[in-house]
Parts: structure tokens; sequence; C-alpha cells
């Protein structure tokens, strides 16, 4: 009978705990709450829910709630009712003390529980709890820390926390069945504190999560009443990040930090934070919502310490932790700020703070020293109020390192002692030029700057900025507001190269060199760019090179390239093709000519021919010089002129019979523009006629000389014909000796040259030129002639091929008169002995005027 009641009164237990949970379900508080079960005969007055009766019969009556409890191993249920302790449960705070049940009038927030222990019929139980919801928003937990010094060592605290989350939010829900509830298991330590961990689906952070637990401690079981939480109304930040303090420019303390990573949300501050200095001690307890705090009156030699933890800006949400105590010390002579960095020109102040022992000095006592080598003017200085003394730095010339040290020392001193400690003043030259240049194929642009200008500033970090404009640059290109970075690598040059890629041609590119800097960010004079007009055209393309035929001009032809499609100008440069090319410049500014001749001293030599444009207004770049182009040699012409020739006349007596050999030289490519395919020889007598002889590409020709007067003439012939000017050459048996050669003098100079002058006798003679003839007696070579002009009257005779010290020298000076009339002059030379020149037999000798005999060892009238 005892044991149907008792299981009847647990049916009706676990029925009337689903249907008042809503009612009565505790709302989780930001803050710690108590669930407390206390024996009915204590001083506190506890009512029962409305509508639940004591008889089990009759649910419309009073209830108690009898929850069984084992007090030993054997695991039998209580037989004696009468030693039952009926227990009540409730959650309370300490901002919300009422632990009242329900009744009609009166809404209180209490659960009945019985209890049959000697351990808890006197003192009741307790316990902390602080529910949350984690910073990354999958775990909500909940802490329970017993308060219940639990004198049985055989007792085990055991927590479960039994929970459902709830899908609809209504007035009205739904009644949760037992069986949709699940069970968390709490890990508990050997203090009796246990930590219970729900996970919470993202989608259902504003859902309800009923709840309630289940404890078994000194060997009771203990129901809590339900409670219920919105996870997003409860979450618990973590500690913010990074809490540090510095002085400012201003001479603040600064206390910042950094807010938890993961939050989704705004969060406000409370830092607490404390000074301890020669004046007095204070603390202090703020709330902010930036994540800074500024302290004002900042002294030397004094001590702070500064703690910060947040929670949720609006609405509900629990403190996080603290962060750990920071604490800040500062110096006996404080500046602000502690360092500078700012860029030529400009003007900057130091304030300072000087501490001398336990008194801060008058800042009318304070001077101020460079480097400590050099006082800086009064001029200079400024009285903020009684400690704070300024100076001005003004129009600031870069900084010159010294050594190690890349910044000037600025001290703040009392009169003539100076404290150690100094600020810091790095001055940096930001004139950094920026070249920017778009590709022949308006596709990218490519804007390069050297860092050298700011190497000597050590952890600064350079990028390049821009901001876009719609359309062309202002007068007076300005920093932008907004702004963007761009990519820049480091070249082999020392250059870095950025591109934008793709372009708008005409939209202007606003650009400045940022660098930044632990100690703050300088920018460059930004600069303007408009893509159109920083173009680099594509080269010509399709360059021709050629000597035109007949007119002998260098041609040069090209195509303009595609892009862009602005009117160009072109530059030719052209010269003889070798390793080192003298280049010769010829512009060309109409920008439809499409060619260019150009007048060349050698028509027969290989010329090498590039060309390059630019946007005929100026604006942009050159191109790259085209691919070289070569001329062709060719001919160009006729051959100016015939060669140059001699004759050599043998006789035989017997047969009666004169051969004529002529000779001459291989035309140059000047005079036979530009090569000579033959030479034909054009004979002329008064018995024979006219006649002539293709001698093809020999240098040599015998005929036979039969009659009185014989003319001969050499022509070359190339690819476009023959020769326009060329020499005559009569032979006449008719015409006399004539004696015009007054003196032959000669000198050798070295073993390969002989110096040779002469004097003629007064004649009315038309002298046309001289002829040189000269052979090496000793060696088995040909006669070398060279023909000399009429004016001449010194020669040097210069022969490459003589090498031997000894060796004899011929020379034949004949003298060309009227083209008909022979003067000769025979010598014979030996450079190792002394030898005189003899006569030598010439044919027809009444044709030539014969100079006299000299010794060539001895100077004689050399003029």
């Amino acid at each position: 009978m005892i044991c149907q009641k008792f299981c009847v009164a647990l049916l009706h237990w676990e029925f009337i705990y689903v249907i008042t949970a809503f009612n009565l379900a505790y709302p989780i508080t930001p803050w710690k709450f108590k669930l407390s079960c206390m024996p009915s005969n204590t001083t506190y007055d506890f009512f029962f829910p409305p509508g639940i009766s004591k008889n089990t019969s009759n649910l419309n009556g009073r209830y108690e709630a009898v929850v069984e409890t084992k007090l030993n191993s054997s695991g039998t249920y209580l037989s004696n009712l009468s030693s039952r302790t009926t227990f009540h449960c409730c959650f309370w705070s300490e901002e919300d003390k009422n632990c009242s049940v329900y009744t009609d009038d009166i809404e209180g927030k209490a659960f009945v529980t019985t209890v049959n222990s000697l351990v808890f019929q006197q003192t009741g139980a307790n316990w902390n709890i602080q529910c949350w919801m984690k910073e990354d928003l999958k775990l909500f937990i909940c802490n329970i820390e017993s308060l219940f010094k639990n004198p049985f060592k055989n007792y085990d605290l055991k927590v479960h926390l039994l929970y459902v989350l709830l899908d609809v939010l209504e007035e009205s829900p739904l009644l949760p069945q037992k069986d949709s509830f699940q069970v968390v298991q709490c890990n508990c330590s050997v203090h009796e504190c246990c930590e219970c961990r729900v996970p919470v689906p993202t989608a259902k952070l504003n859902n309800t999560l009923l709840m309630y637990l289940k404890i078994t401690s000194g060997g009771a079981v203990f129901h809590s009443p339900p409670m219920s939480a919105q996870p997003i109304n409860v979450v618990k930040p973590d500690p913010p990040l990074g809490l540090r303090m510095e002085i400012t420019d201003t001479g603040s303390l600064k206390i910042s930090w950094s807010s938890p990573t993961l939050v989704p949300f705004q969060l406000q501050y409370q830092v607490q934070y404390s000074e301890n200095s020669t004046k007095y001690i204070r603390k202090t307890d703020e709330i902010v919502s930036a994540t800074s705090l500024l302290v004002d009156s900042v002294l030397p030699g004094s001590s702070y310490g500064a703690q910060v933890r947040c929670k949720r800006l609006d609405g509900l949400g629990i403190w996080s932790d603290w962060s750990a105590l920071l604490t800040f010390t500062t110096q006996d002579v404080i500046y602000f700020p502690p360092k500078i960095l700012t860029a030529v020109g400009s003007n900057i102040s130091f304030h300072c703070i000087y501490k001398n022992e336990k008194k801060i000095v008058s800042s009318k006592k304070i001077v101020w020293w460079l480097n400590l080598a050099e006082k800086i003017p009064q001029s200079q200085y400024d009285v903020v109020d009684d400690h704070i003394s300024k100076v001005t730095f003004p129009n600031l010339n870069a900084t010159k390192p010294r050594g190690k040290f890349t910044y000037d020392a600025v001290y703040c001193c009392n009169e003539q002692e100076c404290h150690h400690r100094y600020a810091e003043l790095y001055v940096i030259d930001v004139n950094i030029n920026i070249s920017c240049e778009t590709d022949g194929y308006l596709t990218k642009m490519t804007c390069r700057w050297s860092p050298n200008a700011i190497q000597s500033l050590a952890g600064s970090n350079l990028q390049l900025r821009y901001h876009r404009s719609s359309l062309y640059c202002s007068d007076v290109p300005s920093i932008h507001p907004v702004s963007e970075p761009k990519d820049c690598h480091l070249q082999r040059d020392g250059f870095y190269e950025c591109i934008f890629q793709p372009i708008f041609l005409l939209s202007g590119y606003t650009m400045w060199i940022r660098i930044n800097h632990t100690l703050g960010s300088l920018d460059s004079p930004p600069a303007c760019v408009i893509p159109d007009s920083v173009v680099k055209p594509l080269p010509p393309s399709s360059v021709k090179a050629e000597i035109t035929v007949k007119i002998g001009l260098l041609k040069i032809s090209w195509e303009k390239p595609v892009f862009p499609e602005n009117n160009l100008q072109f530059q030719i440069r052209y010269g003889l093709s070798g390793k080192q090319v003298q280049w010769k410049m010829f512009e060309v500014y109409d920008a439809k000519l499409k060619s260019a001749s150009l007048p060349v001293p050698d028509l027969c030599a290989v010329y090498t021919v590039q060309v390059r444009c630019k946007r005929l207004d100026g604006l942009g770049y050159w191109s790259n010089w085209s691919t070289p182009a070569h001329t062709v040699v060719m001919d160009v012409k006729v051959p100016i002129r015939g060669p140059e020739f001699w004759r050599l006349i043998s006789e035989d007596t017997t047969k009666k019979e004169r051969n004529v050999t002529l000779l001459w030289k291989p035309l140059m490519k000047n005079d036979s523009l530009c090569s000579v395919r033959r030479y034909v020889v054009k004979h002329h007598t008064s018995h024979n006629g006219t006649w002539l002889e293709d001698v093809g590409n020999h240098t040599k020709l015998t005929f036979l000389w039969t009659e009185q007067a014989h003319s001969v003439m050499v022509l070359a012939i190339n690819s476009i014909g023959a020769s326009s000017a060329n020499f005559n050459l009569t032979f006449s048996r008719a015409i006399s000796k004539v004696n015009i050669v007054q003196s032959l003098s000669a000198y050798p100079l070295n073993s390969s040259c002989v110096i040779l002058s002469w004097m003629l006798s007064p004649s009315d003679y038309n002298l046309m030129y001289f002829i040189l003839e000269w052979k090496i007696l000793n060696e088995d070579s040909e006669i070398k002639w060279l023909r000399i002009p009429s004016s001449v009257k010194k020669y040097y005779v210069h022969d490459d091929e003589k090498h031997q010290h000894d060796a004899d020298l011929y020379v034949i000076v004949p003298i060309i008169i009227s083209s008909s009339i022979l003067l000769l002059g025979i010598l014979s030379v030996s450079h190792q002995r002394m030898k005189k020149l003899f006569w030598e037999d010439v044919p027809n000798p009444k044709n030539c005027s014969w100079a006299q005999g000299l010794n060539f060892q001895k100077r004689t009238d050399i003029l």
C-alpha cells in the first residue's frame, strides 16, 4: 500500500513538473543565482503552486511532491514515511531574493522536494549557478558550485541537466513531453564544481531553452525548478585582447585593447584602472563603447594598473571575465610624443615633463638640446603650463644617419642637467617619383618607383595607393580619403613595379606612396596619371632600307602601329653596319609619311636602320626602336669612271715588234657603284678605227703596237652600264724627247717607306699628273705604279710587302705631259751599302726625260 501511494506520487510529480514548466520557469539572469532546497521547518515561508493539492487523490487540492532517497547500499525504498522531511527548492539571487511558491496573487519561483536524509534535514542544500552562451555561439554552459560542505566523503556529487529547445515561441505553446527532454551529464571536479555543456544549433539561438537540474549529493536526489533562457541573450564574450597603455602625443595615458573576434554584435567595455603617484592614489571604474580610454594628467614616476571586460552593448548579455591586470610605470622624464615620424619641410613639436628626484621641475627652467651637441634656441620654446614645456622644429630637413642611428635625439634638460632619456625625431624625404607607362596595346599601365629615398627607415613598409576618378585629372592632385592599395613587386634594378589591368584610358589615376611604420604613416606627394597620356606605342613595323637605283639615296619605309590612333611623329636612326654603329638621327613630323629618303656618303656600304614613334602632340613616350633593317650592296649607278691604268713597253729587236702591256688596279666600290662585272679596253688607230676588247675580270692586257699612234681606254662595266668617264693614253712614235725633271731627291724613312721629292725645269708643258713606278729588285715581284697629282712635289712611297732591309728599290718617275709625253727617272737603292743610281734603257727614250742619279743613303735636298 505504501509503495502504491509512493508511485502515484511520483507520477503526479512528473506531470505537475511539466504542466508548470512554462509558467514557473525561472528566467536565467546575466548574473549568478542560487538554487536553495530547505526543510519546511525553517523560517522560510514557502507556498505551493496554485491548483495543486496536498491530497494525492485530489489534484485540485494542495500537494507535496515526494522524491525517493536511498540512504544505504541496500537500495530499499523508505518504509516509514513519518521519517521523511519535506524540502522546498527555489531559485533566487541577490538582485531578487523572493523565493516564494506560486499562489493566486503572488508570482514566485519555487519547487518542492521530499528528502529523507539527516545530512540535509538541519541545514538544507544550496548551489551557486551561472549559465551563459559561449562567444563562439555553439555551446550553452551552466556552472554549478555546491555551497554545502559535504562531511561524508563517500557521497559523490553528480549533476545532470535535462533540456529541450522549443521550436515555437508563442504565448501558449504545446507542452513538451517528458521523453522530449535530452540529458547532459555534467563534469564535476573534486571541489564539487560542475560544468554542464549544451550544444545549440546556430539556427536556434533565438529559441527558448527549457531545462532543469537533477542533482545527487549526500545520497539525496534533488530536482530543480525549471529554468529558461534565450541563448542569444546570455552570450558571454571572451575577455578583450591586447590590453596596452601608452602616453599619447597630447600627454594623456591611453588604455587600449582589441575586441574579441567572434561576437556578432557590438560590445560595451568596463575599465578598471588605478593610479599610484607621489600626489595621490585613485581608483576609477568607467564603462565605454570604444576600445580605448584616455586618462588625463599623467605624471612622471607614477604607476598605473588597468583591467577591462566586455559584454553586449544592446539588450541582455553577460560580462566577460576580466582581462589580466596590466601595469604601466611612467619614467622620471616624459616626452609626448616620445617619437615622431614626419616628412621634409614639416613643422613638429615635442612636449616634456621633467621630474628631478621627487619634485617636478618648472617648465620655465627646461632647456632643449639636439643630439646633446646643439642647444635649441629659446625662441622655439613654449610654456604650456607650470610643468609642461614645448619645443617646435620648423621646416625640417631630412635626418642624416649617424652610424646605426637613423634619427635625431631631442633632449629635455633641467637647465644644465640632462636626463639620459630622449625623444626620437625621424625626418624622411617622401618625394618619390612615380612614372607610369601604358603599353602599345592599350590594355595595361605599368607604374614604377624607387624606394631609395627612404631605405634608411628600418621597419617601414611601403605601399602604393591610388584613387581612380571617372574622367581625367584635377588641376591640383590631392590624396583622396577613399583609396585602394596596389600590389607592387621589387625588380632587379631596385625599382618597384605595379601593373594596372584592365585600365580606363581617360580616367585619372591619382597615386601616391604610403610609408607605414609603427610611428605612423607618411604619404608622398600625389601624382595623377591618365593612361591615354602615357602611352608607349608599339614600334613601327615592316621597316625596310635600300639604296635607290640611279638616284642614289638611302630610302627607309615603315608601317605605322595600329595603336594608338593619334597622329604620330617618327624618328629614324641610321649608320654604317658594324659592332658599334655611329648613329645619325632624322626626324619625321608629318604623320602621313611612311618613308623618307636620305643622302649618304657611301652608296656601296651596308647601312643599319631603325625607326621609332611617339605621339605628335608630345604626350607619352617614344616607342622602342624597331627591328633593325639592313641595306644590301648592289649597283645603283654606272661606274663613275674607268680604272686608272699604266703601260709597260717591251721591244723585240729581232722581230722589230713592240708589245704594250696595260696594267690597272681593280676599281673601288665608291667608283664602281658598286661592283664591276668586267673590264673592256677600247682601242683606236688611224688605220683600224675603233674596236673593243673584253678582258673580263682581269687587270692586265698585252697588245701589239704596230702603228704610229695608238690610243687606249679602259672601261669598267657593272649591271647598269659602262663607266661614263675614263682615262685615255696615246702611244706615239713621232713625239720627241723632252727634259723637264731638274732634280730628284730620296731618303728612306724605314724599311717600308721612302720619301721622294723632285724639281721640274721651267717649261710650257701642261702637266696632267705624275706616274711613279717601283719594284723590289731582289724579289720576283711585278712593277708597282701610282698616279700622283701634278701639283705634288714630294711623295711618300709605302710598300707594305717590303720586309727585307737589303732589298733594292727600283723607281721610275715618268711624267705625263698632255697625256702623251713621258719623262722617266730611274733610281736604284740599297739599304745595306752605298750604290749609285744607274741608267737603264727604256723603250723609246726620246719620249722621256731622265732624272739625275742619287745616293739614297744621303739626305739631299729634301723639301
